[in-house]
Protein backbone atom coordinates (compact mmCIF):
# COMPACT_ATOMS: atom_id res chain seq x y z
CA UNK A 1 0.00 0.00 0.00
CA UNK A 2 1.48 3.34 -1.01
CA UNK A 3 1.30 6.57 0.99
CA UNK A 4 -1.63 7.96 -1.02
CA UNK A 5 -3.73 4.86 -0.42
CA UNK A 6 -2.90 4.98 3.28
CA UNK A 7 -3.97 8.62 3.52
CA UNK A 8 -7.27 8.02 1.75
CA UNK A 9 -8.19 4.83 3.54
CA UNK A 10 -7.12 5.78 7.05
CA UNK A 11 -7.35 9.57 7.42
CA UNK A 12 -9.76 11.17 4.94
CA UNK A 13 -13.47 11.45 5.74
CA UNK A 14 -15.92 9.49 3.62
CA UNK A 15 -17.63 12.71 2.48
CA UNK A 16 -14.54 14.30 0.94
CA UNK A 17 -13.80 11.17 -1.07
CA UNK A 18 -17.02 11.63 -3.02
CA UNK A 19 -16.71 15.35 -3.80
CA UNK A 20 -15.45 16.11 -7.32
CA UNK A 21 -12.93 18.81 -8.13
CA UNK A 22 -14.31 21.86 -9.90
CA UNK A 23 -13.66 21.19 -13.57
CA UNK A 24 -13.94 24.88 -14.41
CA UNK A 25 -11.47 25.96 -11.71
CA UNK A 26 -9.01 23.44 -13.13
CA UNK A 27 -9.38 24.39 -16.79
CA UNK A 28 -9.22 28.11 -16.02
CA UNK A 29 -5.53 27.58 -15.28
CA UNK A 30 -5.22 26.84 -19.00
CA UNK A 31 -8.06 29.02 -20.29
CA UNK A 32 -6.71 32.20 -18.69
CA UNK A 33 -3.25 31.85 -20.17
CA UNK A 34 -2.04 34.69 -22.43
CA UNK A 35 -3.34 34.48 -25.99
CA UNK A 36 -6.36 32.33 -25.15
CA UNK A 37 -9.84 33.40 -26.19
CA UNK A 38 -11.81 32.07 -23.27
CA UNK A 39 -15.49 31.22 -23.42
CA UNK A 40 -14.90 28.93 -20.44
CA UNK A 41 -15.15 31.02 -17.29
CA UNK A 42 -18.23 32.17 -15.46
CA UNK A 43 -16.63 35.56 -15.03
CA UNK A 44 -18.28 38.97 -15.24
CA UNK A 45 -16.46 41.44 -17.47
CA UNK A 46 -13.83 43.28 -15.44
CA UNK A 47 -14.11 46.27 -17.79
CA UNK A 48 -17.36 47.16 -16.02
CA UNK A 49 -16.18 46.92 -12.43
CA UNK A 50 -16.77 50.35 -10.81
CA UNK A 51 -13.13 50.79 -9.84
CA UNK A 52 -13.08 54.55 -9.30
CA UNK A 53 -16.29 54.50 -7.31
CA UNK A 54 -14.99 51.66 -5.14
CA UNK A 55 -11.81 53.65 -4.48
CA UNK A 56 -13.88 56.56 -3.16
CA UNK A 57 -16.14 54.27 -1.13
CA UNK A 58 -13.14 52.55 0.42
CA UNK A 59 -11.65 55.87 1.50
CA UNK A 60 -15.00 57.00 2.85
CA UNK A 61 -15.40 53.82 4.93
CA UNK A 62 -11.98 54.27 6.49
CA UNK A 63 -12.52 57.98 7.12
CA UNK A 64 -15.98 57.50 8.58
CA UNK A 65 -15.52 54.29 10.55
CA UNK A 66 -11.77 54.21 11.19
CA UNK A 67 -10.48 51.14 13.02
CA UNK A 68 -14.06 50.05 13.70
CA UNK A 69 -14.31 49.09 10.02
CA UNK A 70 -11.51 46.58 10.57
CA UNK A 71 -12.93 44.96 13.72
CA UNK A 72 -14.84 41.71 14.14
CA UNK A 73 -18.58 42.02 13.51
CA UNK A 74 -21.86 40.15 13.92
CA UNK A 75 -22.63 36.95 12.05
CA UNK A 76 -25.84 38.14 10.38
CA UNK A 77 -24.08 40.88 8.42
CA UNK A 78 -24.02 44.68 8.27
CA UNK A 79 -27.53 45.97 9.00
CA UNK A 80 -27.16 48.84 6.53
CA UNK A 81 -26.37 46.37 3.74
CA UNK A 82 -29.18 43.98 4.69
CA UNK A 83 -31.64 46.88 4.67
CA UNK A 84 -30.47 47.94 1.21
CA UNK A 85 -31.04 44.40 -0.10
CA UNK A 86 -34.46 44.23 1.56
CA UNK A 87 -35.42 47.62 0.08
CA UNK A 88 -34.62 46.40 -3.42
CA UNK A 89 -36.75 43.30 -2.90
CA UNK A 90 -39.59 45.51 -1.67
CA UNK A 91 -39.36 47.54 -4.89
CA UNK A 92 -39.63 44.27 -6.83
CA UNK A 93 -42.79 43.33 -4.96
CA UNK A 94 -41.29 40.83 -2.51
CA UNK A 95 -42.15 41.31 1.15
CA UNK A 96 -38.71 40.53 2.58
CA UNK A 97 -37.34 41.93 5.82
CA UNK A 98 -33.68 42.52 6.65
CA UNK A 99 -34.24 40.25 9.67
CA UNK A 100 -34.44 37.28 7.29
CA UNK A 101 -31.30 38.17 5.29
CA UNK A 102 -27.96 36.56 6.15
CA UNK A 103 -24.83 37.93 4.44
CA UNK A 104 -22.56 35.15 3.16
CA UNK A 105 -19.15 34.79 1.56
CA UNK A 106 -20.60 34.54 -1.92
CA UNK A 107 -23.42 32.27 -3.06
CA UNK A 108 -21.07 29.31 -2.77
CA UNK A 109 -21.02 29.59 1.02
CA UNK A 110 -24.80 29.93 0.99
CA UNK A 111 -25.03 26.55 -0.75
CA UNK A 112 -22.65 25.01 1.77
CA UNK A 113 -24.63 26.35 4.74
CA UNK A 114 -27.87 25.01 3.26
CA UNK A 115 -26.25 21.62 2.83
CA UNK A 116 -25.05 21.70 6.43
CA UNK A 117 -28.43 22.35 8.00
CA UNK A 118 -30.67 20.28 5.72
CA UNK A 119 -28.90 17.37 4.01
CA UNK A 120 -28.27 14.04 5.69
CA UNK A 121 -26.44 11.26 3.88
CA UNK A 122 -28.81 9.65 1.41
CA UNK A 123 -31.40 12.44 1.37
CA UNK A 124 -32.91 13.02 -2.05
CA UNK A 125 -32.11 16.38 -3.63
CA UNK A 126 -33.65 17.37 -6.95
CA UNK A 127 -31.49 19.39 -9.34
CA UNK A 128 -31.75 20.58 -12.90
CA UNK A 129 -30.28 18.54 -15.74
CA UNK A 130 -27.84 20.11 -16.52
CA UNK A 131 -27.14 22.05 -13.31
CA UNK A 132 -24.64 24.51 -11.88
CA UNK A 133 -21.56 22.46 -11.05
CA UNK A 134 -20.71 24.67 -8.06
CA UNK A 135 -23.97 23.59 -6.43
CA UNK A 136 -23.28 19.96 -7.26
CA UNK A 137 -19.85 20.26 -5.67
CA UNK A 138 -21.07 22.12 -2.55
CA UNK A 139 -23.94 19.75 -1.80
CA UNK A 140 -21.94 16.63 -2.67
CA UNK A 141 -20.03 17.23 0.56
CA UNK A 142 -23.14 16.09 2.46
CA UNK A 143 -23.63 12.94 0.37
CA UNK A 144 -27.17 13.39 -0.95
CA UNK A 145 -28.91 11.24 -3.52
CA UNK A 146 -29.11 13.60 -6.50
CA UNK A 147 -32.06 13.20 -8.85
CA UNK A 148 -31.67 15.27 -12.01
CA UNK A 149 -34.78 16.65 -13.74
CA UNK A 150 -34.51 17.47 -17.43
CA UNK A 151 -34.53 21.14 -18.37
CA UNK A 152 -36.70 22.29 -21.26
CA UNK A 153 -36.66 25.64 -23.03
CA UNK A 154 -38.98 27.15 -20.41
CA UNK A 155 -37.74 25.39 -17.27
CA UNK A 156 -37.99 22.01 -15.59
CA UNK A 157 -39.99 19.23 -17.23
CA UNK A 158 -42.98 19.55 -14.90
CA UNK A 159 -44.22 15.98 -15.41
CA UNK A 160 -40.83 14.56 -14.41
CA UNK A 161 -40.59 17.02 -11.54
CA UNK A 162 -44.06 16.11 -10.23
CA UNK A 163 -43.26 12.39 -10.50
CA UNK A 164 -39.99 12.83 -8.61
CA UNK A 165 -41.63 14.90 -5.88
CA UNK A 166 -44.39 12.33 -5.36
CA UNK A 167 -42.26 9.19 -5.62
CA UNK A 168 -38.82 10.21 -4.35
CA UNK A 169 -40.01 12.37 -1.41
CA UNK A 170 -37.11 14.83 -1.80
CA UNK A 171 -36.12 17.15 1.00
CA UNK A 172 -35.24 20.05 -1.28
CA UNK A 173 -34.81 21.08 -4.89
CA UNK A 174 -32.20 23.45 -6.30
CA UNK A 175 -33.12 25.68 -9.26
CA UNK A 176 -31.81 28.74 -11.14
CA UNK A 177 -34.94 30.19 -12.81
CA UNK A 178 -33.29 33.30 -14.30
CA UNK A 179 -30.68 32.79 -17.05
CA UNK A 180 -29.71 29.40 -15.72
CA UNK A 181 -26.10 28.30 -15.44
CA UNK A 182 -25.06 26.55 -17.68
CA UNK A 183 -27.87 26.84 -20.25
CA UNK A 184 -28.91 30.49 -20.06
CA UNK A 185 -32.63 29.54 -20.21
CA UNK A 186 -35.28 31.20 -18.04
CA UNK A 187 -38.35 29.58 -16.50
CA UNK A 188 -41.78 30.63 -17.74
CA UNK A 189 -44.18 32.24 -15.30
CA UNK A 190 -46.43 29.20 -15.49
CA UNK A 191 -43.67 26.77 -14.54
CA UNK A 192 -42.63 28.97 -11.63
CA UNK A 193 -46.21 28.79 -10.36
CA UNK A 194 -46.38 25.01 -10.86
CA UNK A 195 -43.11 24.39 -9.03
CA UNK A 196 -44.25 26.62 -6.16
CA UNK A 197 -47.61 24.85 -5.95
CA UNK A 198 -46.01 21.39 -5.83
CA UNK A 199 -43.59 22.58 -3.14
CA UNK A 200 -46.39 23.92 -0.95
CA UNK A 201 -48.57 20.82 -1.29
CA UNK A 202 -45.71 18.39 -0.66
CA UNK A 203 -43.79 20.35 2.00
CA UNK A 204 -40.80 20.63 -0.32
CA UNK A 205 -38.06 23.22 0.19
CA UNK A 206 -36.98 25.17 -2.89
CA UNK A 207 -33.51 26.70 -3.08
CA UNK A 208 -33.89 29.47 -5.65
CA UNK A 209 -30.48 30.74 -6.76
CA UNK A 210 -30.67 34.12 -8.48
CA UNK A 211 -27.18 35.51 -9.17
CA UNK A 212 -28.00 36.68 -12.71
CA UNK A 213 -31.55 38.03 -12.35
CA UNK A 214 -30.56 41.72 -12.59
CA UNK A 215 -28.66 41.18 -15.84
CA UNK A 216 -31.60 41.13 -18.25
CA UNK A 217 -31.03 42.56 -21.73
CA UNK A 218 -34.10 41.15 -23.53
CA UNK A 219 -37.60 39.97 -22.78
CA UNK A 220 -40.04 40.29 -19.91
CA UNK A 221 -39.07 40.01 -16.27
CA UNK A 222 -40.81 37.21 -14.35
CA UNK A 223 -41.59 36.96 -10.66
CA UNK A 224 -39.32 34.91 -8.42
CA UNK A 225 -40.59 31.53 -7.25
CA UNK A 226 -40.25 33.05 -3.77
CA UNK A 227 -43.20 35.29 -4.67
CA UNK A 228 -45.48 32.25 -5.11
CA UNK A 229 -44.13 30.11 -2.25
CA UNK A 230 -42.51 32.43 0.34
CA UNK A 231 -42.73 29.88 3.17
CA UNK A 232 -41.11 27.13 1.09
CA UNK A 233 -38.36 29.04 -0.71
CA UNK A 234 -34.83 29.96 0.28
CA UNK A 235 -33.71 32.76 -2.04
CA UNK A 236 -30.03 33.35 -2.81
CA UNK A 237 -28.47 36.52 -4.20
CA UNK A 238 -25.03 37.96 -4.91
CA UNK A 239 -23.17 41.16 -5.77
CA UNK A 240 -20.58 39.18 -7.73
CA UNK A 241 -22.23 39.70 -11.11
CA UNK A 242 -23.40 43.29 -10.63
CA UNK A 243 -20.58 44.97 -8.67
CA UNK A 244 -17.47 42.81 -8.26
CA UNK A 245 -16.87 39.10 -7.53
CA UNK A 246 -13.67 39.72 -5.61
CA UNK A 247 -15.61 41.00 -2.60
CA UNK A 248 -17.29 37.58 -2.24
CA UNK A 249 -20.51 39.10 -0.89
CA UNK A 250 -23.73 37.13 -1.29
CA UNK A 251 -26.79 36.54 0.84
CA UNK A 252 -29.53 34.12 1.86
CA UNK A 253 -33.17 35.05 2.36
CA UNK A 254 -34.61 32.55 4.85
CA UNK A 255 -38.36 31.85 4.70
CA UNK A 256 -38.74 31.23 8.44
CA UNK A 257 -37.13 32.43 11.68
CA UNK A 258 -36.07 28.93 12.71
CA UNK A 259 -34.31 28.36 9.38
CA UNK A 260 -32.57 31.73 9.67
CA UNK A 261 -31.40 30.84 13.20
CA UNK A 262 -29.93 27.49 12.07
CA UNK A 263 -28.18 29.18 9.16
CA UNK A 264 -26.63 31.70 11.56
CA UNK A 265 -25.38 28.87 13.80
CA UNK A 266 -23.90 27.05 10.80
CA UNK A 267 -22.16 30.24 9.65
CA UNK A 268 -20.78 30.91 13.12
CA UNK A 269 -19.22 27.47 13.01
CA UNK A 270 -17.86 28.15 9.54
CA UNK A 271 -16.28 31.62 9.53
CA UNK A 272 -17.91 33.75 12.29
CA UNK A 273 -18.89 36.43 9.76
CA UNK A 274 -18.34 37.59 6.19
CA UNK A 275 -15.65 40.23 5.51
CA UNK A 276 -17.16 43.27 7.24
CA UNK A 277 -14.90 45.79 5.48
CA UNK A 278 -16.17 44.64 2.08
CA UNK A 279 -19.74 44.82 3.37
CA UNK A 280 -19.22 48.45 4.41
CA UNK A 281 -17.71 49.34 1.03
CA UNK A 282 -20.60 47.80 -0.89
CA UNK A 283 -23.19 49.39 1.40
CA UNK A 284 -21.54 52.77 0.80
CA UNK A 285 -21.51 52.16 -2.95
CA UNK A 286 -25.22 51.27 -2.96
CA UNK A 287 -26.00 54.43 -1.00
CA UNK A 288 -23.81 56.89 -2.92
CA UNK A 289 -24.09 55.69 -6.53
CA UNK A 290 -26.77 54.93 -9.09
CA UNK A 291 -26.51 51.15 -9.25
CA UNK A 292 -29.37 50.89 -11.74
CA UNK A 293 -27.43 53.00 -14.20
CA UNK A 294 -24.33 50.84 -13.63
CA UNK A 295 -26.27 47.61 -14.20
CA UNK A 296 -27.89 49.04 -17.35
CA UNK A 297 -24.40 49.52 -18.81
CA UNK A 298 -23.58 45.88 -18.08
CA UNK A 299 -26.88 44.69 -19.58
CA UNK A 300 -26.33 46.65 -22.79
CA UNK A 301 -22.80 45.30 -23.22
CA UNK A 302 -23.73 41.69 -22.46
CA UNK A 303 -26.69 41.93 -24.80
CA UNK A 304 -24.42 42.96 -27.66
CA UNK A 305 -21.98 40.18 -26.85
CA UNK A 306 -24.72 37.55 -26.64
CA UNK A 307 -26.14 38.75 -29.97
CA UNK A 308 -22.71 38.48 -31.59
CA UNK A 309 -22.20 34.95 -30.26
CA UNK A 310 -25.60 33.59 -31.32
CA UNK A 311 -25.35 35.14 -34.79
CA UNK A 312 -21.85 33.70 -35.25
CA UNK A 313 -23.00 30.24 -34.13
CA UNK A 314 -25.90 30.34 -36.58
CA UNK A 315 -23.57 31.44 -39.37
CA UNK A 316 -20.57 29.16 -38.83
CA UNK A 317 -21.65 26.07 -36.88
CA UNK A 318 -22.89 23.03 -38.87
CA UNK A 319 -26.49 22.09 -39.57
CA UNK A 320 -28.09 20.31 -36.62
CA UNK A 321 -26.54 22.59 -34.01
CA UNK A 322 -28.91 23.82 -31.32
CA UNK A 323 -28.18 26.88 -29.21
CA UNK A 324 -30.14 28.53 -26.42
CA UNK A 325 -31.10 32.19 -26.77
CA UNK A 326 -30.60 33.76 -23.34
CA UNK A 327 -32.43 36.97 -22.47
CA UNK A 328 -29.84 37.81 -19.83
CA UNK A 329 -27.01 36.41 -17.76
CA UNK A 330 -23.68 35.32 -19.16
CA UNK A 331 -24.06 31.93 -20.88
CA UNK A 332 -25.48 30.08 -23.82
CA UNK A 333 -25.63 26.31 -24.24
CA UNK A 334 -24.78 24.55 -27.47
CA UNK A 335 -26.01 21.04 -28.26
CA UNK A 336 -24.56 19.01 -31.11
CA UNK A 337 -26.03 15.85 -32.66
CA UNK A 338 -25.79 12.63 -30.66
CA UNK A 339 -22.39 10.99 -30.70
CA UNK A 340 -20.48 14.28 -30.65
CA UNK A 341 -17.86 14.58 -27.90
CA UNK A 342 -17.64 17.98 -26.24
CA UNK A 343 -14.61 16.77 -24.30
CA UNK A 344 -12.80 16.16 -27.58
CA UNK A 345 -13.90 19.61 -28.72
CA UNK A 346 -12.37 21.15 -25.59
CA UNK A 347 -9.07 19.39 -26.26
CA UNK A 348 -9.04 20.36 -29.95
CA UNK A 349 -10.07 23.96 -29.33
CA UNK A 350 -7.54 24.65 -26.60
CA UNK A 351 -4.79 23.73 -29.06
CA UNK A 352 -6.17 26.50 -31.25
CA UNK A 353 -6.22 28.88 -28.24
CA UNK A 354 -9.98 28.88 -27.69
CA UNK A 355 -11.49 27.53 -24.46
CA UNK A 356 -14.98 26.15 -23.82
CA UNK A 357 -16.48 24.08 -21.00
CA UNK A 358 -17.59 20.58 -22.04
CA UNK A 359 -21.02 19.59 -20.81
CA UNK A 360 -20.22 16.54 -18.67
CA UNK A 361 -19.33 18.40 -15.41
CA UNK A 362 -22.85 19.87 -15.35
CA UNK A 363 -24.40 16.40 -15.14
CA UNK A 364 -24.33 13.71 -12.47
CA UNK A 365 -21.97 10.83 -13.24
CA UNK A 366 -21.52 11.46 -16.95
CA UNK A 367 -18.09 11.13 -18.52
CA UNK A 368 -18.87 13.01 -21.75
CA UNK A 369 -21.74 14.71 -23.54
CA UNK A 370 -22.67 16.24 -26.87
CA UNK A 371 -23.21 19.74 -25.42
CA UNK A 372 -21.04 22.52 -24.04
CA UNK A 373 -21.26 25.90 -22.33
CA UNK A 374 -20.10 29.20 -23.81
CA UNK A 375 -19.57 32.38 -21.81
CA UNK A 376 -20.05 35.61 -23.76
CA UNK A 377 -19.53 38.23 -21.04
CA UNK A 378 -15.72 38.38 -21.10
CA UNK A 379 -15.04 38.78 -24.81
CA UNK A 380 -15.68 41.65 -27.22
CA UNK A 381 -18.04 41.02 -30.15
CA UNK A 382 -15.02 40.92 -32.45
CA UNK A 383 -13.24 38.36 -30.27
CA UNK A 384 -16.42 36.32 -30.08
CA UNK A 385 -16.80 36.09 -33.85
CA UNK A 386 -13.15 35.11 -34.26
CA UNK A 387 -13.38 32.49 -31.51
CA UNK A 388 -16.60 30.99 -32.86
CA UNK A 389 -15.06 30.58 -36.33
CA UNK A 390 -12.17 28.67 -34.73
CA UNK A 391 -14.63 26.46 -32.84
CA UNK A 392 -16.55 25.83 -36.05
CA UNK A 393 -13.41 24.55 -37.73
CA UNK A 394 -12.66 22.28 -34.75
CA UNK A 395 -16.23 20.91 -34.87
CA UNK A 396 -15.92 20.30 -38.58
CA UNK A 397 -12.74 18.29 -38.03
CA UNK A 398 -14.34 16.22 -35.26
CA UNK A 399 -17.47 15.44 -37.26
Amino acid sequence: MNNTETLESQLLSERIKTVPRSFIRDILKVANAPGITSFAGGLPNKEYFPVEAIKKCTQKVLSKNGSHALQYSNTEGLLELRKAIADQYQKDGLNISEDRILITSGSQQALDLIGKIFINKGDTVLIEKPSYLGAIQAMSMYQPNFQAITLEEDGLNINLFREAVLNQKPKLTYVIPNFQNPTGISYSEEKRKQIASLAIINNLLIVEDDPYGAIRFNGKKHKNIFHYAPENTILLGSFSKTIAPGFRIGWIVAPKDEIFEKLVIAKQASDLHTDIFSQRVIATYLNDYNTKEHINIICKAYGQQAHAMINAIEKYFPFGTKCTRPEGGMFCWVSMPKGFSSLQLFEAAIKEKVAVVPGAPFYINEADSNDFRLNFSCSSPEEIVTGITVLAKCIQQLT
